[in-house]
């Protein structure tokens, strides 16, 4: 690249994020900045067990700070830093980082000189402080080619992939495998992909006691593990710039992930609750109408959803007086039942609509190379609007307060971005802050912090939550709840969404979910089996899918066991008494079980806050020494206690479970005891999904409620014995920011040898623990 391009390039990397208006790091010079014959590289600590890797041709690009995303500042406290025979070698408590010497190349040979690559190469290793080996990159590449009308480069690294080594997140892949090995992974946010969306979060977990963050925004493939070598190419950039964060343990590594991009707020307890959603309610009596339902069956429910089209044009920001006249009073009817309420709003504008012009005039939409906004999409002859420029700072600013004024201000709570991936794809054409191509992965992140900030300052003691659809490096910080998209309703769909959130979790993202039942329209293939619930009395799907309330039952059962539960569809019915009078109790009784499970939940979501890990977890986190769980993508752990086995097959009665080693595990239905290091055969009839516990579990268990707005007493501390536990119990008040300053906690200890549980404090509910205590499976 000629000397004006990369000029060009290193202010697009410098100056690209403050010009967001995003959290950066201070810019800084890196611990060293060594030269292997012209390639530039740069070392730059962040904590003892996070370190960032920048390598360049140019001096000022291999010093620019990280691209969006990262948001902490660079600490090399407590790092040392010395020459060892021409390498230099970086030293902290956790960490040790070797740059390798280059020896001065010989003269090339004739193949030398048709073959060889023109960058000086680049090699380094990371160890442990002790010595264990975590991973050793052997090259990096710069390749030149035309995007978007840049002249730029395709670049990348490759790293050594060992034999056992397994590889985890990247956010959504909806493919139905877990370990990401021996794969290619295509980094980009994309809605039509053929399995269902996918989402880029270039974080890839190890279990090899680390993992890397990726500090590039554009497209990037990544194949881990593929052929002993795991490599990543972004398709736009002047540089390769990576950090590695290693742990003893995952939640180490999350917690450095948390450091470097952001910690995940606690969501209002109201998120935890059921959120119930249809595409779409069409009028306020009709939404009402379903709440009252809820009540008057005395089914818990917390959230109501105001999905799409109750706008008078797509790019209005206004509610259709016609179908919903009163939405203020709609509101205030919801919360005096006890539920809350999210409304969808979405980032496009039609050209009729009355912001179009002025968006156009302000240059706040995303444009060709023409300058003019780009309208639609052709792909899927969809003409409905452009794409708000969310990476403007000015046009989020704008687009906060116009639905703050006329839509929050109607008494809703939270809202739904959807489309954040965006679905107005901008490859080949152009933001604000540069090429669509370039910037690729970036909407999600700046289109949800946007809202988060706005939020933050105009409802300063309201706790935020916005349900979204795509998120980038960092956005969990601003208090998103993911989903897994508009998959299909059938039980291939079902199959893939474990694997998929258990990916998306690993990617340093904690909260996801389904729209539970699928989103499109209920088809699928004839059942294979006998059906096992009778569909009559069904009104959400036509009687030709007889094997739905089953799909469904099995899709709820799971959903319980995810940190959100909501449910979606584009069904003429959507709430749980439509699926057919067999289906309605067990529903009802799995309903219950979330409920009565919120003080554990909530508590998980607060240890969440608190340290970054995730808490719906794939067994790899857990359970190290084990390798047999380094596959297994259809069980994970949902906190510290419980064992999910989801049933995914349309007439399964009982499936094989693997009980990881080193523990016992108790059947939660039977209280049946088993050892560790063994698959067992489960019954499944259509009322249960296997469900373990691990021996030396505490689960607080809560009495019955009808909304998490109602206060709620412990009914139980179940104890599983068998090795000593503790269990912090969280509680507060569910619905402002007063979290971050405290709470209440109960720090409960069961000592297995005395059979005793005790707490310091008193319980957040004000209970006394005795009386509260069943010891299971005695």
């Amino acid at each position: 690249m000629k000397a004006r391009g990369l000029k060009t390039a290193l202010v697009t990397i410098v100056l690209g994020v403050s010009g967001m208006g995003l959290p950066t790091p201070a810019i800084a010079q890196p611990m060293a900045l060594l030269d292997r014959h012209g390639s530039r590289i740069a070392i730059e600590p962040y904590a003892p067990n996070i370190v960032r890797v920048t390598i360049a041709l140019d001096k000022g690009l291999a010093q620019a700070p990280p691209g969006p995303g990262p948001i902490a500042p660079p600490n090399a406290v407590g790092w040392t830093h010395s020459k060892d025979g021409g390498a230099d070698i970086f030293r902290s408590s956790a960490l040790a980082l070797t740059v390798d010497p280059q020896p001065w190349p010989r003269a090339p040979s004739q193949m030398d000189r048709y073959f060889a690559p023109s960058l000086p190469p680049v090699t380094l290793t990371i160890r442990t402080a002790q010595g264990k080996l975590l991973t050793r990159m052997t090259g990096w590449e710069m390749a030149p080619h035309s995007v978007n009308g840049e002249q730029t480069f395709k670049v990348g690294a490759r790293f050594d992939a060992p034999s056992d080594e397994h590889y985890y997140g990247l956010g959504q892949n909806q493919d139905g495998i877990l370990d990401l090995k021996g794969r290619e992974i295509d980094c980009k946010h994309y809605y039509d992909a053929p399995a269902g969306e996918t989402v880029c979060v270039p974080f890839m977990v190890t279990n090899k006691g680390y993992g890397i963050v990726w500090d590039n925004p554009a497209r990037t493939l990544v194949w881990p593990g593929l052929h002993s070598s795991t490599h990543w190419q972004s398709q736009v950039g002047e540089r390769v710039s990576f950090f590695v964060i290693s742990g003893a343990t995952t939640d180490e590594i999350y917690t450095g992930y948390a450091k470097l991009t952001g910690e995940t707020p606690l969501p209002p307890k109201a998120g935890f609750g059921l959120i119930q959603s249809k595409a779409r309610y069409e009028s306020e009596q009709e939404l009402l109408g379903v709440a009252k339902g809820y009540r008057d069956r005395g089914y818990p429910l917390d959230v109501m959803v105001l999905d799409w089209f109750y706008w008078t044009r797509m790019g209005q920001l206004d509610i259709d007086r016609t179908y919903f006249p009163d939405p203020k009073g709609m509101n205030d009817q919801l919360k005096a039942m006890g539920v809350r309420s999210i409304i969808s709003v979405w980032p496009r504008f039609e050209r009729e609509s009355r912001y179009f012009d002025m968006l156009t005039t302000k240059g706040w939409l995303l444009k060709d190379k023409d300058g003019n906004p780009v309208d639609g999409l052709p792909v899927r002859y969809d003409r409905a609007g452009a794409l708000i420029d969310s990476t403007n700072p000015e046009a989020r600013a704008w687009f906060w307060s116009k639905i703050h004024d006329n839509i929050l201000s109607e008494g809703f709570d939270w809202l739904w971005l959807d489309e954040t991936e965006p679905d107005v794809i901008p490859e080949g054409y152009v933001f604000s802050i540069g090429s669509g191509d370039r910037y690729r992965n970036l909407f999600p992140l700046v289109h949800i912090g946007g809202i988060a900030e706005g939020s933050a300052r105009d409802r300063p003691d309201f706790r935020n939550m916005i349900l979204a659809r795509a998120a980038y490096l960092g956005a969990q910080r601003h208090g998103g709840l993911f989903w897994s998209s508009d998959v299909k309703s059938t039980w291939e769909a079902l199959r893939r969404q474990v694997p998929a959130g258990l990916n998306y979790t690993a990617s340093g993202i904690a909260y996801w979910g389904s729209d539970i039942g699928g989103w499109q329209w209920p088809k699928g293939p004839p059942p294979q089996a006998p059906v096992l619930l009778d569909p009559a009395g069904m009104t959400a799907a036509g009687m030709d899918y007889i094997d739905y309330p089953e799909l469904f039952v099995r899709w709820f059962q799971y959903s319980v066991f995810t940190p959100t539960l909501r449910i979606h569809g584009q069904r003429p019915d959507t709430e749980i008494w439509t699926y057919g009078r067999a289906a309605e109790p067990i529903l009802a009784d799995w309903l219950r079980l979330r409920y009565a499970l919120m003080p554990y939940i909530y508590s998980l979501g607060r240890h969440t806050y608190d340290s970054g890990a995730p808490f719906m977890r794939a067994l790899f986190m857990d359970f190290p020494n084990d390798p047999k769980v380094a596959t297994i993508g259809d069980q994970y752990m949902f906190g510290p206690a419980f064992l999910v086995a989801p049933v995914t097959e349309q007439g399964q009665t009982k499936r094989p479970v693997y009980l990881p080693a080193g523990v016992a595990w108790y059947d939660y239905w039977t209280n049946q005891r088993y050892d560790g290091g063994q698959t067992i055969e489960v019954e499944a009839p259509i009322h249960r999904m296997p469900l373990f516990v691990k021996a030396g579990s505490i689960i607080p268990m809560g009495v019955q409620v009808k909304s998490t707005a109602e206060r709620q007493p412990l009914e139980a501390i179940r104890v599983y014995p068998g090795a000593d536990a503790r269990f912090t119990l969280y509680d507060d008040d569910g619905q402002t920011n007063a979290y971050r300053k405290g709470g209440m906690k109960a720090d409960l200890a069961w000592d297995d040898q005395s059979r005793s549980l005790s707490s310091k404090t008193k319980l957040p509910s004000g209970q006394a623990i005795d009386g509260l205590v069943q010891i299971m499976g005695q």
